[in-house]
Formats: C-alpha cells, sequence, structure tokens
C-alpha cells in the first residue's frame, strides 16, 4: 500500500474548506469551555500557558501545553478545561475570556475557531480524517507546520492585537500542513484516502479524477481493479465506506463547481461533466450544494 500515490495526493490537495475564529483570548483561574454541538469541526491553538482536553470516549485527559494545538474532526462530547479530572473539570464555570495579552505571565491564552468543509467530495474525504488530531509544539516531524504554528504566535504577541483575517488563514494553513504530513503515515486514516491508497484501486480512482465526464459503468469500473462487477462493488464499499457512484458524483460536483467559478454556461458545465441532460445536472448539483448551478456561477460573478 502505497501512501503517496497520486490520487492521494490529489484528494489532500483538493480539500476544500473555510475557517472562521470565535475566540481569540486568555482564560483565568479555574474554567472550561467546550463547541460541543455548534459545528461538526473546531480548532483549538494554545498560544499561552497549559490546560487540558477531555474527550468522553477517552478515560485519560490529553495534557496541552504553550505550542500544542487540537482539531476536532467530528462533533464529539468534549471540553477544555483548567483542571486534569474529568468530574472536577464538569464542573467548573464557563467563564468569558478576556483579552489576549501578550505580556500576560497567568492563564491560558487560545485561538479556537470552526472548520467548514465544503459539501461533496470534501466532505468525503473528511468521513476518512481521524477524529481528533493534536499537533504537539515538540513534534519534529512537522516542521512546516512548526513554521505555521510559530506565525500564529507572533500574530497573537502584536501590541496592537491580532488580526482575526490573518489568524483565519493561517489556521487554515496550519490545518492542512498538518493533514498532508499526517497522511504521509496515515495510519488512522480510512474511507476515500484508504481506497486512494490502494494498490488495487489507486488507477481506478486517478482515472475517475482526471476522467469525471466519461460514461462510467460499474463495469468499466471494475474492469480496471480486475474483479468482478460484484467483487468490484463489495470491496470498494468496505474500503471507501461509500459506493464508486457517489464517489463519481462527488467528482462530477467538484469539476462543475470549478468549471461555474470561471463562468462557463451551465449546459456547457452540464456536458463537460457527463450530463446530457440540463435539467439532471442541475437537480445533482442542488441536491449535493444546496445551490443551483446558475446562482452557484453568479456568486462568483459569472457573467
Amino acid at each position: 500500500m502505497n501512501s503517496s500515490t497520486p490520487a492521494f495526493q490529489w484528494l489532500l490537495e483538493n480539500l476544500e474548506l473555510d475557517a472562521s475564529l470565535f475566540h481569540v483570548g486568555r482564560y483565568c483561574g479555574a474554567w472550561q469551555a467546550s463547541t460541543q454541538g455548534l459545528a461538526r469541526t473546531s480548532f483549538h491553538l494554545l498560544v499561552q500557558g497549559e490546560c487540558w482536553l477531555h474527550l468522553d470516549e477517552q478515560p485519560e485527559a490529553i495534557a496541552l501545553h504553550r505550542g500544542d494545538a487540537v482539531f476536532l474532526l467530528r462533533d464529539l462530547p468534549y471540553r477544555l478545561s483548567s483542571d486534569p479530572q474529568a468530574e472536577q473539570a464538569r464542573c467548573q464555570p464557563r467563564g468569558s475570556m478576556l483579552p489576549l495579552t501578550p505580556q500576560a505571565d497567568d492563564g491560558v491564552g487560545l485561538v479556537c475557531g470552526f472548520f467548514h468543509f465544503r459539501p461533496g467530495l470534501s466532505s468525503l474525504i473528511l468521513e476518512s480524517l481521524p477524529r481528533y488530531m493534536v499537533l504537539r509544539a515538540g513534534d519534529q516531524g512537522l516542521q512546516a507546520a512548526r513554521q505555521l504554528f510559530e506565525l500564529i504566535m507572533a500574530e497573537c504577541e502584536r501590541s496592537e492585537g491580532p488580526n482575526p483575517v490573518m489568524l483565519e488563514r493561517l489556521s487554515h494553513l496550519l490545518f492542512l500542513y498538518v493533514l498532508r504530513e499526517h497522511g504521509e503515515g496515515g495510519e488512522d486514516l480510512g474511507g476515500l484516502l484508504t481506497l486512494a491508497r490502494h494498490v488495487q484501486f489507486a488507477t481506478l480512482l486517478e482515472q475517475l479524477v482526471a476522467h469525471p465526464q466519461n460514461n462510467w459503468t460499474m463495469e468499466t469500473m471494475a474492469g480496471l481493479t480486475g474483479l468482478s462487477r460484484s467483487a468490484f462493488c463489495k470491496r470498494f464499499q468496505e474500503l471507501a465506506g461509500v459506493s464508486p457512484g457517489q464517489v463519481l458524483l462527488s467528482l462530477r460536483v467538484r469539476q462543475a463547481s470549478r468549471l461555474l467559478r470561471e463562468g462557463l454556461p451551465v449546459a456547457e458545465v452540464a456536458e463537460a461533466v457527463g450530463y446530457q441532460s440540463v435539467a439532471a445536472f442541475t437537480r445533482i448539483f442542488q441536491k449535493v450544494t444546496g445551490v443551483l448551478p446558475g446562482a452557484y456561477r453568479r456568486q462568483f460573478g459569472g457573467a
């Protein structure tokens, strides 16, 4: 199994998401905080002090120190707290954040935000990722990510205060670098990313990525893997967690989104991604993205 096949790298490089901040500040004294129930994925960057991460699914708390980062890629039951004991942490107040003060020698400074993954292909890739990831300040295997974190901490230490737009963009890049470097090991990756690393399916996925507009049948796809139709469908579902048809649809919608952003007419886009009927394309595109293709095109300035 190869962790760096072209299909695997393409999936990581084409993960589409946005980052938005909801907290930049400092907690003092006894406290707890959580985003559970607010969004599917969130991140917490520790820029001052130390605290504890409590996950309901894990008996032991995880100690976090300045320079560490936590990426919660599901809406998990969890809390950050000043207390290392889970029961005591649950009882701590949900305090208000104070302004982030670079000169302060007490409290815990955090940059917190949400990741918003675009529907379709990026959502499928998200399902392939671990439930959570922790970046450690002392991890020598993540040099590019560490350099980005240093930029985030430098931004937080500006005398005039951090620029939220810069923090959002740096946090976005930090996650992509962590993900890329983490993917080189990839032991805890699954779903579509596992399929992309599988010697029997990597070539097929590369062809689907390169030519989503082709008239792909189950027999054609199975032929590229050397499996019978029934064995192919079963094994594909086992590895990817979704059907071949769902993957092909997601690749077509992603390609269509790119062409619409470039301003191509809807009818031309439909044909370019393999749909003979504009109505069928419109129905599928709206189902995946929640937006009609014409409205999506206008949103990005298409004439």
